[in-house]
């Protein structure tokens, strides 16, 4: 009965929280329409959340299932009840926020708040298994209606804001997230040969930076309405119980980032003294704003200072209250996916004496502990959760800046696997690995290097850590192994280089280190052994300004046009789709193309091309047809 008793319950706290929503008021003046039309595309959830509650409430064979379903019930459900909390709290700031007295900083911020809501609603609407609760198909084309007109308002957010406010606002692409750890885990030590998450072209990308008033901000904020990534999957099980909760534990206002109202993880200082969360002051500053955004005055210096004091009382708050996500693991007991619990105070024992060696004075010691934890958080998920419980990811990052060879490669190919469990992503940040990892990019042993872009393309499947790599001077040192690595070294650098570049601020910072001289490079290698990795991360290159520029001046349209004519189907598919934005409003790419024949081999895609591939010749065909019409 869990997975049903679950939907149940979180069924009933989100319909709760629509019709606050649906119920509030509205406000007034330069944001009125945005605040109707959040209220009205939010209104069209009733009819979904309805149909999941009445389901998990009836006697369905499918209400009740594994412990699985009810994971992935609490945690569609925990993203859709984040993001209606947010909705919320926006509407509650716009009501109070008065748009003749204030600033346009302060619209500013409502504005990015806006378009991380919509967002954020979008994605958890993606997320929703419609077949577990045999939503009937009249409701799944409404839900399909409202993502569309969220997907459109957050892309339009991209560029009205910057209208209305300023144009510092950046428009972003969103990305579908898949779930790649099967990928990553299947080889552990090494991501998959064929890289085949580049195949996940993403349609667009991720997280949009979230925005309030800073004068909105309340002295005390309940943590019913705040959720950390970590803590997501217990709130919408327990909504209806909080929700009658007269003293629900509060947050202290310190806390909580001024600039996304999250209770902060990685603290860091900026020029002004004022404290947010590394990842989203740091895409602040990538939209290329160099004012404090609490106090708008201008920023000395662009330095992020971690603030070690709060992060330290932070997490004695958090371990006080409970607040943390639990690991699975308590009084030598952990949790097993069937729900059933296992003994490994004997295992926790052997690895804590094993972490302890790491500090070993003795060198062959420490050699022999750290091979050890690399085998054993190879070998399973259990030995991952274990290993990162007895405090070992800290201890193993110290070991990256050894001089010894052999240790360093041990110590990050161990942060490598223990990354491959979701939870231990944050640890690893927050023991400041990057930088290290980083520096054994540049400088380690060949294998050393490999499964550092590796770990780097781990940890930046979490969208926060795609900032924070991106700014480390991560992706130099990648486009330098995807230059001169090994095989597998530039197999793993390509695939960490495409998912920083999801995030549109990597972008740029990928043109400047040289990216395209190194995929057209690839591209006419008359091995051929990496052109489908070169095209994918060109694909996604390709909206970007400054990257549009590049490819056209190094030469890469005969390129691409070439194997249009000659490429495997998949080869053809992403050069027409590249094509096809270099093309997009630029009559010069467009007549560049015509006068290489490339109306030929576009004409036959269409007749023997994948689907995606007829599309893209399809579309470009008719703009050579407009360009002979002028």
């Amino acid at each position: 009965m869990a997975a049903g008793v679950v939907s149940d319950a979180s069924a009933a706290f989100l319909l709760s929280l629509v019709h606050d929503i649906v119920l509030g008021d509205l406000a007034a003046g330069m944001f009125k329409k945005d605040c109707t039309d959040l209220v009205r595309r939010i209104a069209l959830f009733t009819h979904l959340l309805e149909e999941i509650r009445d389901f998990a409430a009836s006697d369905h064979p499918h209400a009740s299932s594994s412990s699985s379903s009810s994971s992935s019930s609490s945690s569609w459900s925990a993203d859709l009840a984040v993001a209606l909390q947010a909705a919320k709290r926006l509407l509650s700031a716009v009501s109070a926020h008065h748009s003749v007295n204030s600033s346009d900083g302060a619209a500013k911020r409502i504005s990015f708040q806006f378009q991380c809501v919509t967002w954020k609603l979008e994605k958890s609407l993606a997320k929703i298994p419609f077949d577990q609760f045999q939503i009937s198909e009249e409701v799944q084309e409404q839900v399909a209606l409202v993502r569309a007109q969220l997907r459109r308002a957050t892309e339009r957010y991209g560029s009205l804001n910057s209208r209305k406010v300023s144009n510092a606002i950046t428009q972003l692409p969103e990305k579908e997230r898949s779930d790649t750890n099967h990928e990553i885990s299947a080889k552990l030590d090494s991501i998959p040969e064929s890289c085949t998450t580049l195949g996940h072209a993403a349609d667009k990308e991720t997280k949009i930076l979230e925005r309030v008033n800073s004068s909105s901000i309340p002295s005390e904020v309940c943590l019913s309405n705040e959720v950390d990534s970590k803590g997501q999957e217990n709130l919408a099980a327990k909504g209806a119980e909080q929700t009658k909760k007269p003293d629900t534990l509060v947050i202290p206002v310190d806390f909580l980032c001024p600039i996304s109202l999250e209770l902060m993880r990685d603290p860091v200082i900026v020029a002004t003294g004022q404290t947010y969360e590394r990842s989203y002051i740091q895409r602040w500053i990538d939209c290329g704003n160099v004012t404090c955004p609490k106090t708008q005055q201008k920023l000395e210096n662009l330095t992020l200072t971690p603030n070690y004091v709060l992060r330290s009382v932070i997490n004695q708050w958090c371990a006080k209250h409970n607040i943390e996500q639990p690991s699975g693991l308590a009084n030598g007991r952990l949790k097993k996916s069937n729900g059933s619990f296992c003994d490994v105070s004997g295992d926790m024992a052997a690895i804590q004496e094993l972490v302890s060696k790491l500090s070993s004075q003795c060198l062959e010691e420490r050699k022999a502990a750290v091979a050890e934890i690399r085998s054993l958080s190879k070998r399973s998920t259990d030995n991952r959760i274990l290993i990162a419980d007895t405090g070992a990811i800290p201890v193993l990052v110290n070991l990256l800046t050894t001089d010894d060879a052999s240790i360093q490669e041990h110590a990050v190919t161990s942060i490598l696997n223990l990354s491959i469990f979701e939870n231990n992503k944050s640890l690893i940040m927050l023991a400041g690995a990057v930088p290290s990892i980083v520096q054994v990019l540049r400088a380690g042993s060949m294998e050393a290097r490999e499964n550092a872009a590796a770990t780097l393309f781990s940890l930046s499947l979490a969208d926060e850590n795609k900032i924070i790599i991106g700014s480390s001077g991560a992706i130099p040192a990648l486009v330098d192994l995807l230059q001169n690595g090994s095989n597998r070294g530039k197999k793993d650098a390509a695939t960490a280089l495409f998912n920083l570049c999801i995030y549109q601020g990597n972008k740029g910072r990928a043109v400047r280190a040289g990216i395209i001289t190194a995929l057209l490079k690839m591209l006419t290698d008359s091995r051929n052994c990496m052109v489908d990795e070169a095209l994918t991360i060109l694909s996604i290159l390709a909206s970007n300004h400054d990257a549009k520029a590049a490819i056209v001046k190094a030469s890469t349209i005969p390129v691409l046009i070439d194997l249009l004519r000659t490429g495997l189907p998949r080869n053809k598919e992403n050069a027409a789709a590249i094509l096809l934005c270099l093309c997009k409003r630029d009559a010069e790419n467009l007549a560049c193309i015509s006068r290489l024949g490339a109306a030929i081999p576009l004409t036959e895609l269409t007749k023997s091309g994948t689907e995606r591939a007829k599309r893209k010749a399809t579309s470009l065909l008719e703009h050579l047809r407009k360009l002979q019409q002028l």
